[in-house]
This record gives structure tokens, C-alpha cells and sequence, in this order.
């Protein structure tokens, strides 16, 4: 039997959490977030003058009593908070000791789980699409809209049932799913980002739809630090482009600045445009991920 992909321990810190929302919940259907419709919920929102016909519960007659003047109390209606997951699952997310993929399976279990245990709607979406029927299709298409913690373990059971293959348009996908998107509201992005067409055109298309975005590029420990040295024949998972190199020991810091380099100018692109952006290697502690860094950048409390 697979290992659980979040531990125990984890699930019930996790519980404690809720996705912080800076715009607010615009959903139709009944949840936990502060929306800007009115309803009857406990939360004051504001008075508005009195109509014949309005419902007299909602008289507020304190406020009668000072201005001899009839108001309607009104409160904020609760929303639920659409949650979009993208999850890059092609071939390049294989590679890696702890593979990319597993790494980006638990956080997206981990963003779905809190977001499910605030009742909020989550879909998770991999990229790119099975090109012919496979038995995770079906588990592809459960992930599309889950709500409610109930639904927790087959929500974990279906991620669990994905496996990373094939060639991937980032962009594309990103921008598929924005448009798709019949509400806009949290979108998390957890891929290694090396696309050679970019990320900025997916990106943008999110921020533009008036998503909330938080980015998560996940590195493996050999793409970070490489452990093979001398003749080498570098063969592209995606494209099977090959190209020769040698690669000696006294080259290994230029490597890694060039590496430090791309991190950088993605975590450049991503923070003017108010995308909250994280590097991790897959070999890092889940915990400090989930229960520090995203908590100290108030993607959740």
C-alpha cells in the first residue's frame, strides 16, 4: 500500500488553517467567506432606509429610538471561495530524487485539504490533458469541483491516482483555466516552470481574470546541485532534443548562478504584479513550506 501522501500529524495542523482571500468571495453558492452581497448572516455589514414592504425583523430600533427614522439592518451574505489548482504533470516533473511530481502531489493535497475544511471549492487541474482514455481520467475528472471536508480522503485518494507524462504548454494551461474559471478567486501554480516558451502570457491571463495567484516552483535537488560530471548527452523528457556538453567540476558555480539567475527573474516577474512566489526543492521539508513560509506570507493563517 502507497504511503499517505500528507501524514497525520500534518492534516491536523493543516485543519487549523484558513486561505486568506484579498478580494472577496463573488461565488453564488453558500460558504464561509465574506462576499459583497447582502444576506442574512450574523455579520453586520450596513443600514439602508426603510421600504415599505421590508421585513420588519430587520428594523434596527435603537437606531429609531435616537433618530425617530426607520433603517433595515443588512449583513454580509457568506460565499464560498473558488480554490483552482494547476498542476504541472508532464514529463519534466518525473525527474528528481524525491521526484518533482510527488512533491507538487502533496502540496496541492495539502492547498486543497485547508481549502476544503474552509468549505470552499477546489478544482484541481493537471497539465496537459491524457491525450487517450486512461484509468486516472476518471480521477482527473473528480478533481474538477470537490467541496466539503467530506470529501477529503477520495479528494486524496484521486491526486494520488495521477501520474506525470508527456509534453506540457504552460502558458496554455494557464490560460485555459482562467478562462474557464466561472468565478475568479485563489489560483495555485505548483511547477518547475522550465518552459522554454515562459510562464509570463499564463501568468498574466490569471492576474487579469482578477485571480489571486501564488506560485510555487519546485526544483529537484539535481537540478539545484548536480552530482554527474565530464562527457554528457543531455536528452530533453519532453521534446527528445539532445545535446551534447562537457561538463567538468570548475563549471559547477557558473551553473548554479545561472539557475539562482531564473529563479530570480520569475520571483521578479511574479512580485510587482502581486503574486505571492516560493522556490522549493523537492527534497524539502513539507512542513516548513506549508507551516511556515506560506503561513508568514499570509497565503493562509
Amino acid at each position: 500500500m502507497p504511503a499517505p501522501l500528507l501524514t497525520p500529524d500534518l492534516l491536523r495542523r493543516l485543519e487549523q488553517f484558513q486561505l486568506l482571500a484579498q478580494r472577496r468571495a463573488k461565488s453564488s453558492a453558500r460558504g464561509e467567506r465574506r462576499s459583497r452581497a447582502r444576506g442574512q448572516s450574523v455579520e453586520f455589514a450596513d443600514h439602508r432606509n426603510y421600504v415599505p414592504g421590508d421585513d420588519f425583523r430587520y428594523l434596527d430600533w435603537n437606531l429609531y429610538g435616537r433618530l425617530e427614522r426607520l433603517f433595515l439592518k443588512l449583513y454580509e451574505e457568506e460565499r464560498e471561495l473558488p480554490v483552482r489548482i494547476f498542476l504541472d504533470a508532464s514529463e519534466s516533473m518525473t525527474f528528481g530524487d524525491p521526484p518533482k511530481f510527488l512533491f507538487a502531489r502533496q502540496v496541492a493535497a495539502a492547498v486543497g485539504y485547508v481549502a476544503l475544511c474552509g468549505f470552499d471549492r477546489v478544482s484541481v487541474i493537471p497539465f496537459p490533458a491524457a491525450e487517450r482514455p486512461t484509468p486516472e481520467m476518471a480521477a482527473r475528472g473528480a478533481l474538477r469541483a470537490v467541496r466539503g471536508k467530506k470529501s477529503t480522503m477520495q479528494f486524496f485518494q484521486n491526486i494520488a491516482q495521477l501520474t506525470a507524462g508527456g509534453g506540457a504548454n504552460l502558458n496554455e494551461a494557464l490560460r485555459r483555466g482562467a478562462l474557464e474559471a466561472r468565478q475568479a478567486g485563489v489560483a495555485v501554480v505548483l511547477s518547475d516552470f522550465l518552459d522554454p516558451a515562459g510562464y509570463e502570457a499564463g501568468l498574466n491571463a490569471l492576474v487579469g481574470r482578477g485571480f489571486q495567484v501564488n506560485v510555487v516552483q519546485i526544483l529537484a535537488p539535481e537540478e539545484l546541485t548536480p552530482n554527474i560530471f565530464g562527457d554528457l548527452r543531455l536528452v530533453d523528457s519532453e521534446t527528445g532534443g539532445a545535446q551534447e556538453v562537457t561538463f567538468g567540476r570548475f563549471r559547477i558555480k557558473a551553473y548554479q548562478q545561472t539557475v539562482q539567475n531564473f529563479i530570480q527573474r520569475l520571483r521578479e516577474y511574479c512580485q510587482p504584479r502581486g503574486i505571492h512566489f516560493f522556490t522549493a526543492s523537492s527534497a524539502t521539508d513539507l512542513g516548513d513550506l506549508l507551516l511556515k513560509q506560506l503561513r508568514q506570507a499570509e497565503v493562509w493563517r
